[in-house]
C-alpha cells in the first residue's frame, strides 16, 4: 500500500511538471507571437509609412475633391470650365481657385445643403412635403452657392475698379506730363495704390514682360473686368498706341472725361434718395408722427366718452 501511495504521488508530480511545462512553451510562444507582431508592424514598408504619414488633406480631401470635380463635371457642360474661369477672373480669382476646384465645391455644397436642410426638416417634425421641400431647397442652394459668392465678388470689385480709377488715371497723366514712359507711370500706379486695379496694371506688366505687346495686355486687362470706364480706358490707350498719338494728350482728355462721368454718378445717386427714403418713411417714421401727434386726442376722446 505505501508502495502504491508512492508511485501514485510521483504519478501526480510528473504530471504537475509536464502541465507546467507545457503551460511555460504556450507563454513563451505568445510572446514570440507578440514580439513578432511588433516587429512587423516596425520594419512596415515605406510605402505604408508614407501613407500614413500623409497630412489628412491629402489623404481624405483631395480623393473627395477628385470624385466631386467628376460628378460635377457630368452635371455641368462642356463649356463649363471656360464659363467659371470667366468668372473668377471677373471675380479676382479670390482664394486662387480654379475652374475645377469651384466645380467640386458646387457638388459638395450640394450634398451638404441637402443634408442639413433635410435635417432640419426632420428636426422640426414636418411632414414629408415640407421635408422634400427643405431638402431640395437646400440641395439647390448648395450648388448655386459658388456662382452666387462669385456674382457678388465681381459686383464688389467693379465697384472698386470704378471708384479707383479716376485716380489712377490722374496719377498716370502727371506721371507721364512729368517725363515717364507709359510703362513705367503704370508701373508707379502698381507701385503706389492698392486694390484690384493696382493688382491689374501689376499683371499687366507681367504679360508685357513675358513677351505679350502692350496692346495684348491692354486688351487682357480690359476682358478680365466688367467696367465699362476701364473698357473705354483701354480702348484710347490701344488706338493711342497703333496711331503714334501723343500718351499724356490722351490720358488728360481721359482725366477730364472720367471725372464728369463719376461727377454725374454722384448727382444719380443722390437724385434717388429721395424715392429710397419713401419707403422707410412710410412704414417706419409716419406711423411713430401719427402716434406722437394723435395719442393725446385719442386719449382725451376715450376720456371724454367714459365720463
Amino acid at each position: 500500500m505505501i508502495l502504491v501511495f508512492v508511485l501514485g504521488v510521483i504519478l501526480v508530480l510528473v504530471a504537475i511538471g509536464l502541465l507546467a511545462m507545457s503551460l511555460g512553451r504556450e507563454t513563451e510562444g505568445g510572446v514570440k507571437r507578440s514580439l513578432a507582431v511588433l516587429e512587423a508592424m516596425t520594419a512596415a514598408p515605406d510605402e505604408l509609412s508614407k501613407e500614413l504619414d500623409r497630412p489628412f488633406s491629402e489623404r481624405v480631401l483631395e480623393p473627395l475633391q477628385q470624385r466631386a470635380l467628376k460628378v460635377g463635371r457630368r452635371l455641368s457642360g462642356s463649356d463649363s470650365a471656360v464659363r467659371l474661369q470667366r468668372k473668377l477672373d471677373t471675380a479676382g480669382n479670390p482664394g486662387d481657385m480654379g475652374a475645377d476646384r469651384v466645380v467640386s465645391l458646387k457638388v459638395i455644397g450640394a450634398v451638404a445643403f441637402l443634408a442639413i436642410g433635410l435635417a432640419l426638416g426632420l428636426v422640426l417634425g414636418a411632414s414629408f412635403p415640407v421635408v422634400t421641400l427643405t431638402a431640395l431647397g437646400g440641395l439647390l442652394l448648395g450648388f448655386f452657392a459658388p456662382d452666387l459668392y462669385l456674382y457678388q465678388a465681381a459686383y464688389n470689385r467693379a465697384e472698386t475698379l470704378q471708384r479707383e480709377l479716376p485716380d489712377a488715371i490722374d496719377l498716370l497723366t502727371i506721371s507721364v506730363e512729368s517725363g515717364l514712359g507709359f510703362d513705367a507711370a503704370c508701373q508707379q500706379v502698381a507701385r503706389n495704390t492698392e486694390g484690384p486695379l493696382a493688382e491689374e496694371f501689376s499683371r499687366m506688366l507681367s504679360e508685357m514682360q513675358i513677351g505679350q505687346s502692350r496692346s495684348q495686355a491692354l486688351r487682357s486687362m480690359a476682358e478680365r473686368t466688367n467696367v465699362a470706364d476701364v473698357r473705354s480706358f483701354v480702348s484710347a490707350m490701344v488706338q493711342a498706341d497703333s496711331f503714334g498719338i501723343p500718351i499724356g494728350s490722351v490720358l488728360r482728355v481721359q482725366s477730364s472725361e472720367i471725372r464728369v462721368k463719376r461727377r454725374q454718378r454722384a448727382e444719380a445717386k443722390a437724385q434717388q434718395v429721395p424715392v429710397k427714403i419713401t419707403v422707410p418713411l412710410i412704414f417706419c417714421i409716419l406711423p411713430c408722427l401719427f402716434a406722437v401727434v394723435m395719442g393725446p386726442a385719442a386719449l382725451s376722446i376715450l376720456d371724454n366718452g367714459i365720463s
